[in-house]
């Protein structure tokens, strides 16, 4: 269990950095909505990943101690992509939705770009 605690502070650091790079695009470009809606959709995508860490170290805990667990938060998740969608669709001038759906994504892209990165840096130990 602890290299999951260590992939999710990889992918924490990963996320924070790009949260810092659409932080300056959205003050220093003419792209403030789109900009605004990475950020929104990252920031909640991190929400997900400290969700899903967590459920996931109530399971492992449960299943140690043979105990029961009713979800892995699914239906959170859902519902905070839910309320991305929402917001983007009610401030459109100021959100971009589309970004704000590649926002949510983004914690999925960066977990298979460190995937091959630990593939890449596996290969080479050997």
């Amino acid at each position: 269990m602890q290299d999951l605690q260590q992939m999710s502070i990889r992918y924490r650091k990963y996320i924070l950095f790009l949260l810092s790079i659409y932080v300056l695009g959205w003050g220093f470009t003419p792209y403030q909505s789109v900009f605004l809606g990475l950020i929104l959709g990252t920031v909640i995508s991190l929400y997900n990943l400290w969700i899903m860490v967590r459920r996931s170290n109530r399971f492992t805990k449960a299943v140690k101690e043979g105990t029961k667990v009713r979800s892995l938060g699914t239906f959170n998740r859902m519902a905070s992509a839910a309320l991305v969608v929402y917001i983007a669709l009610q401030y459109p001038d100021k959100i971009h939705l589309y970004s704000a759906i590649l926002g949510l994504m983004t914690i999925y892209i960066v977990i298979i770009i460190d995937y091959f990165f630990q593939l890449i840096h596996r290969g080479e130990e050997r």
